[in-house]
This record gives structure tokens, C-alpha cells and sequence, in this order.
């Protein structure tokens, strides 16, 4: 009895000493010069070595890879704007549900606060479209002011909310999750008493333009005899990265959801729905039958017959009503549609194969003549400019590139009518076409659509300062260091010949 006891004490106390190396896989030395770091005796040059992300509150992990993106079903439209092609995304972290009504009041309650007594047009500007529930035969006014405010809808996805909203809103919560990190962290005071430009944000923050209720800071190692400590930083592994809306290759590669269906490095079924089968009802027995998502059923048929509802939705449904994809993420078909950040094109042609995008728009801090960051606006905010590419830079030449290798001017029928320059050369948005450099992506069915429309490659669009009662939106961020959860720790091995 007595040689189990020590037996088992010795394995616990084994357990320990394993799981302490484990913690502090990497020594506070450099592996490069020999010397020590994190201490005060050397300098002060700091460095995170253990660094591991955690989960972001309400979302889940997307391990990324190559998929084939773009239409793998019939279209039916003949629009050609999805053709089939084979791309990697690197992995991030996606919301598990749209964001929600009670999410987006949380957001409108701190503009309101914050902003409401001298610049009232921030918190107006945030609201959403709510009148875009009317209809001139139909009847859904009391949707108009319930949706977004009344209880019953708390959980629902939050709509009428318009792109560059969804965008405001993804700073906002970059800003409220990086507050609370510092807080817990020890280099913040928790302070509800922040109004106008003095609220935090996270550049103005780094840029050391906003101080707030500071508490003992972080230690600085570089200056050990200051009481007041110094500002986090991203070398701490405390920020974290900003929070987004996906990318179109991003969305549709979560919602299909292909991990379920992979052996040992292959697809082995693909899909047409983010879940297995070419079928819309659910093959579990206790549910057999059932609708595996809230969509238009037919002309007439929102949700079945009653004492037999299909789906129930009669319009949007509560978030987790359905059963999640492989990877976690609810409603990646049905219930609304979802913005992603790209701006619509007809083609893809060009985009690259790993994390293909189009709009982006590169910026870089405002500075003085002198090289100093411009001090903040008046809500708070960094200033910033287009990006300026010298003569010897070769990966960009523009800051603006939603229409890079789009076609090109000669080709064009304005051409030889003297235009040579301008959208119009291309679009001429308003007469000939509904496209511009401000119309983004949209994708996933919604309650309003009918079948067609779930497949994860089907793709619409509309202008970004535009919202409607189907388009919701979710957030993701993007995955910092590896790859997956469990990286590869195989020892190397030497060989010999």
C-alpha cells in the first residue's frame, strides 16, 4: 500500500515537472546572441516566448486549407461569376452565429454614451435600416419597431444593417475586447466615464495618444525605477488582432465545412450545403425529415403547414435553431444572408490562390512633416491616408485596388467614345449596371430565399451603404502563429546516409 502511495506521488510529481517544461518550452535567453531577455540587467528587451491564443469569446476555430471555391451546382442564372477554382485560406476564428439584435444594442448603448451628448450623429448613423421590413403589399410594419428592441428578439440576427456599418461595428468590438484584456492585464482601470475623443481605442492607445484611468501599467524592464509602468504593447500577446468581416473565400470555406469529410488529406465527399448529403432535411432519427435550415420553401411557403411546420421560420428564427456544420458555425445556410469585406466583381480572374481578395484599399498612419502620427480626431480615432507606393516598391503601386486586372479600358465600348479613364470606362453604374467600387458581396440563402441560394458558392450583391431585412452579418479574426490547435511537435531527427 505504501509502494502504491510513492508510486503515485512520484508519477504526480512527474505530471508537474512535465507540464512545467511544457510552459516554459522557450528560455528567456536569445537564440541568437546568448544574452538573457526580460530582464532589466540587459536593457530590457522584452519578448513573449509562450505566447498561445486563446479562443475569442462566441467564436470558434476554423482550421484553414485548400478547398475549390466558386459555384459546384448548376447556375441556373447564367451569370458565370463563380466559376469553380482551387485556393488556400490560412485558418481564423469565426463568430459561431450571426451577430444579434442583443449584440448590436451592447454596440449602440456605449456610441450612445460615449457620443450622444456632442456628435448625436454617430449613434444615428449606427442604427439600422429598420424600415427596410416594409413592404407596399405586405404586411410587416410592427416588425419596424420590434425587431431590433423588443425582448422576443433578442437572440434573432440583427438586420438592416448595411456594410459599412457591419465595418464600424468590427472596430468598435476590436476596441471593447482589447480594453478589457488590458484591464484584466493589470495596465488599466475600468472606467466608465469615457465621453468624446477621450474613449479607448486601440491605435490611439499604441500610438500613446490616449492614457485613460491607467493603472500600474505593465513593468517596464527598460526603465525599472518608473513607478508608472509603460502601455501594452503587441510584443505582450495581450492585443488582439483586429476583428473583421470574412473574406468571400474565408465565408464560403467555413460554411462548407469540408473537415467533416476529410481523410487523410483528401475531400472524400464533396458538398453542396455546408452539411453532408445533397439533401435539405435531416437524416438523425429523432429528427429525420426535419429542415436542416431556415429558408423559402416555395412560393407561398415560409416555414409549412400549421401543427407541421417545416422549418418554423416564418420570417428570421433565433440563432441556433438548427444544428451547427463541422466546424461549429450555425446558420451558415439559411435564417440571413451574411456580409463578407470583398467588393463584387463579375470575375475572379487573376485573384490570388492563397487568400484570395478584391477591395483592398491600403492606408497607413497620417503623419506630419516631422514624421509624427497626427494626434487623434475629435471621436477618438487615429487619422490615417492612402498608402503611397515608392518607385521601387513591386507587390502594390496604388492604394486603391478593388478593380485591379479588371478587364481593361480598350476594351471597353466608351473607349472610342473619348472615355478613358473613370469607373465608367468599365461601369457605368446606374445605366448600363448595378456595379461599382462600393457594392460588396453577400453570401448564404435566407429566409427569404428559396434553395438555390444555400449553397455556399452562390454569390450576390449590394451597395455598401445599403441594408436589408435577409442580411445579417458575422465577425471573425484572424489566427496568430500556427496553423492548427495541436501543432506538429515531432523532435527532429537526424539521419545519416
Amino acid at each position: 500500500m505504501n509502494m502504491s502511495k510513492t508510486l503515485s506521488k512520484i508519477f504526480i510529481v512527474a505530471l508537474a515537472a512535465l507540464a512545467t517544461s511544457c510552459s516554459n518550452k522557450h528560455q528567456d535567453i536569445s537564440q541568437t546572441t546568448g544574452w538573457k531577455i526580460n530582464t532589466s540587467k540587459n536593457g530590457g528587451f522584452e519578448a513573449e516566448l509562450n505566447y498561445e491564443q486563446e479562443r475569442p469569446v462566441g467564436m470558434t476555430f476554423v482550421e484553414g486549407g485548400s478547398f475549390i471555391m466558386g459555384q459546384t451546382g448548376e447556375d441556373v442564372l447564367m451569370e458565370n461569376d463563380a466559376s469553380p477554382r482551387q485556393v488556400s485560406v490560412a485558418s481564423f476564428y469565426m463568430d459561431e452565429t450571426e451577430v444579434t439584435n442583443t449584440a448590436y444594442r451592447e454596440y449602440l448603448f456605449w456610441l450612445e454614451r460615449v457620443y450622444g451628448e456632442s456628435y448625436p450623429e454617430v449613434y444615428w448613423n449606427a442604427l439600422p435600416d429598420t424600415n427596410t421590413w416594409r413592404s407596399e403589399l405586405g404586411y410587416n410594419d410592427p416588425l419596424v419597431n420590434n425587431y431590433l428592441r423588443h425582448a422576443g428578439f433578442s437572440h434573432y440576427p440583427v438586420v438592416g444593417v448595411s456594410w459599412d456599418q457591419a465595418q464600424d461595428y468590427c472596430a468598435w468590438r476590436t476596441d471593447r475586447v482589447n480594453e478589457l484584456a488590458l484591464i484584466e492585464a493589470g495596465a488599466l482601470k475600468h472606467n466608465t466615464e469615457q465621453f468624446d475623443d477621450d474613449n479607448f481605442n486601440t491605435e490611439t492607445y499604441r500610438a500613446g495618444q490616449y492614457t485613460g484611468a491607467q493603472k500600474k501599467g505593465y513593468r517596464d524592464l527598460a526603465n525599472p525605477k518608473s513607478k508608472n509602468g509603460r502601455r501594452g504593447r503587441l510584443e505582450d500577446g495581450i492585443l488582439t488582432a483586429s476583428y473583421r468581416l470574412p473574406t468571400e473565400a474565408e465565408w464560403e470555406f467555413a460554411a462548407l465545412g469540408n473537415i467533416g469529410n476529410s481523410i487523410e488529406g483528401n475531400v472524400a465527399d464533396g458538398r453542396y450545403f455546408p452539411w453532408d448529403r445533397n439533401s435539405l432535411r435531416d437524416d438523425r432519427k429523432p429528427y429525420h425529415g426535419e429542415f436542416l435550415a431556415n429558408f423559402k420553401r416555395g412560393g407561398g411557403d415560409n416555414m409549412g403547414i400549421a401543427g407541421s411546420l417545416n422549418d418554423a421560420g416564418a420570417r428570421t428564427m433565433e440563432v441556433r435553431s438548427f444544428p451547427p456544420n463541422d466546424y461549429g458555425l450555425y446558420d451558415m445556410a439559411g435564417n440571413v444572408a451574411e456580409w463578407v469585406l470583398d467588393v463584387y466583381k463579375p470575375s475572379s480572374d487573376g485573384q490570388d490562390d492563397f487568400m484570395p481578395f478584391r477591395g483592398n484599399v491600403f492606408t497607413d498612419k497620417a503623419k506630419d512633416e516631422e514624421g509624427y502620427a497626427l494626434e487623434a480626431d475629435s471621436l477618438g480615432r487615429m487619422q490615417t491616408r492612402e498608402a503611397l507606393a515608392d518607385n521601387n516598391r513591386r507587390n502594390y503601386t496604388k492604394a486603391k485596388n478593388s478593380d485591379a486586372l479588371d478587364g481593361n479600358i480598350e476594351s471597353s465600348i466608351y473607349y472610342s467614345k473619348g472615355d478613358t479613364g473613370g469607373e465608367a470606362a468599365m461601369y457605368d453604374y446606374g445605366r448600363t449596371t448595378l456595379i461599382n467600387d462600393q457594392v460588396h458581396v453577400y453570401k448564404g440563402g435566407s429566409w427569404k430565399d428559396r434553395e438555390y441560394w444555400l449553397n455556399p458558392g452562390a454569390r450576390r450583391y449590394l451597395n455598401s451603404d445599403l441594408g436589408a431585412d435577409f442580411i445579417g452579418f458575422r465577425c471573425v479574426t484572424d489566427r496568430m502563429g500556427s496553423q492548427n490547435l495541436k501543432p506538429n511537435k515531432k523532435k527532429a531527427v537526424k539521419t545519416s546516409r
